[in-house]
This record gives structure tokens, sequence and C-alpha cells, in this order.
């Protein structure tokens, strides 16, 4: 198969943003009403540090230096209070969501595509995130339009920029590309993740390496999980993988599912090693789950399933 000439190569990223495009408006009312369920049953990331704005109160310890005691507050009771103030210092977070073609499928009754779904779920992380205070960024090819692949946005305003960057970003081939990420940022990494295990490996070893932790969340469609097909089935790579038959689809379902079940080991063993969380999400399950999930372990609570 031959390389696109960069005119059908711009003509193909233009029909893609124009698609989006086109989309972008109900997409991101659809990102902020999601972002906006899940802040209700969030308390806020505060974290103990140096700044200037008041957290909390907590009883004073063995150990902790006496020039924090609040006298005032330890006058009014029996116990000596520790003054303690919010850390201010915004962390960059760096999102990437797959748009390879494995992405571009939902099988037969399903709403959405999986890149829909992963779409919708960085957008809305993004969100919380930005109204958090954090910074976020996307990791993208350093040509990427907008400047998104070095470019840290921050404030409500730049969720509408981030918006416009991935519409414009370039179909990939299923793993992140290698571009520049912050030393101890974190990283918010969405996709398929169908490619073989030492692929997927690379990639975080050479994260981990910078070094940053994170997450990443394997989005599949209800069929790839249950592979719910019956009799004589064939299979359409979407990848160049070819096409491949199979005369009775009900008598490799369990070899299937042992197959899924583990490659999903194995990524989550990678995961593990270079410091990262794993969780897994089925596009018919609902965002709002995925997302607290994510967010969660963003604050380093927790993984991620929905």
């Amino acid at each position: 198969m031959s390389a696109m000439t960069p005119g059908a190569a711009a003509r193909a990223a233009s029909r893609r943003a124009e698609a989006l495009g086109a989309r972008l408006p109900p997409l991101m009312v659809q990102a902020e009403r999601v972002a906006a369920t899940v802040a209700q049953g969030v308390h806020g990331r505060r974290r103990v540090g140096l700044g200037d704005s008041f957290w909390q109160f907590r009883p004073f310890l063995a150990g902790d230096p006496v020039s924090r005691i609040d006298w005032r507050q330890t006058g009014k009771s029996d116990r000596a209070f520790i003054r303690e103030t919010e850390w201010e210092a915004a962390q960059t977070v760096c999102l990437w969501r797959d748009g390879s073609p494995s992405m571009r499928w939902r099988s037969r009754g399903q709403g959405v595509e999986k890149v829909e779904r992963a779409e919708l779920l960085l957008l809305a992380i993004a969100a919380l995130l930005l109204r958090g205070g954090e910074r976020v960024r996307l990791i993208a090819p350093a040509d990427t339009p907008f400047g998104g692949g070095g470019r840290a946005w921050s404030g409500r305003a730049g969720l509408e920029a981030l918006a416009e960057t991935v519409a414009l970003l370039p179909d990939e081939d299923g793993l992140p590309p290698q571009a520049p990420v912050p030393r101890h940022a974190r990283v918010l990494l969405i996709g398929d993740f169908l490619s073989p295990l030492p692929e997927v490996q690379r990639v975080l070893s050479r994260l981990a390496a910078v070094p940053v932790g994170g997450h990443l969340l394997q989005v599949l469609d209800p069929a790839e999980a249950m592979l719910p097909y019956a009799g004589r089935v064939r299979f359409r790579g979407l990848e160049r993988e070819g096409d491949h038959l199979v005369p009775r689809v009900e008598g490799v379902r369990q070899a299937y599912a042992e197959v899924l079940a583990a490659h999903q080991a194995g990524l989550a063993a990678l995961c593990a090693a270079a410091g990262f969380g794993f969780g897994v999400h089925r596009t018919d399950h609902p965002p709002e789950a995925a997302l607290l999930a994510l967010y969660t372990a963003l604050a380093g609570r927790g993984g991620a399933r929905g």
C-alpha cells in the first residue's frame, strides 16, 4: 500500500477535522455535563504544601516543627493544632487518545465508536482538571495545529482550545507518539491497547524513564469484550491484519476470553512496573463511572475500572 501524498494527507486531515468539528459543540456540552456530574461527588484535590490559602487545622504530632503551631486555634482547646495551607503549584497532566482505525468502530446496536468515548472522557477529565487549577496538554506531534504538541492549557477557557486541537489530531498507529512530556507530570493514555505487549512496554518504559506516572485506560466495545456472535462469521481487520473466517464462533469464545484476559493481565503488569495504574472501560457503560475512577486515579488514590 503506497504512502499518501502530502495533498491527500492534508485533505484527509481536513475531512476528519470537519467531521469532528461538526459535532464539537454537542461533544463539549456532553463533556461538561459529565464533568459537572462527577464534580458534585469530588471534594477537591487539595494537597498539603507551601502556599498562602488556608486548608485545615490538624492536631500537632510528634516531629512537627513547633513554629507551625497555630497558637490562636490552640488556645481554644486543650490540644495543640497545626495550620495547614493548600499546595498551590499547578500540576501538568498530559493526555492522549488513540485515533487509529480500530478505535473508529462500533458493534451493531452500540451508540458510540470507541474513539468517540475516548474523546468524551479526555475532554471531561480535562474539564475537571482545569476547574481544579491544573494544566493540561496533549501528547501529540510537535507540528500539531494550535501547538498541541507542546502547549499547556490552563483555566476554563483552555477546554475549547484543547477540543479544537483534538479535532485536528492525525490518525495514529494505536500507541502514543514520541513526544516530549514534562518531568514528574501525570499522564493519561486512553485507547484500546490491542497492540502486542512488547510495543506497549516500550511506550511505558519510555515514559517511566522521564520520569512520569499516570494511568492507562483500555476502551473496548462490548462485542470485543464478550464475542457475542454465533455461527459462521468473517472478521475484518481494520489495521491491515486481513480478514479471518471463523466457521463456528461458539467454539472459540472461551479461548478468546482467555486470550483477552491474559492480554489485560499483561497490560496491568506492564503498567504496575512503570508506575502507572490500569483500568478497563466498555462503551456500553456510563462515562461518568469511568471519569470518576480516572479522576481518582490521577489524584493518586487508586485504580480505574468503569
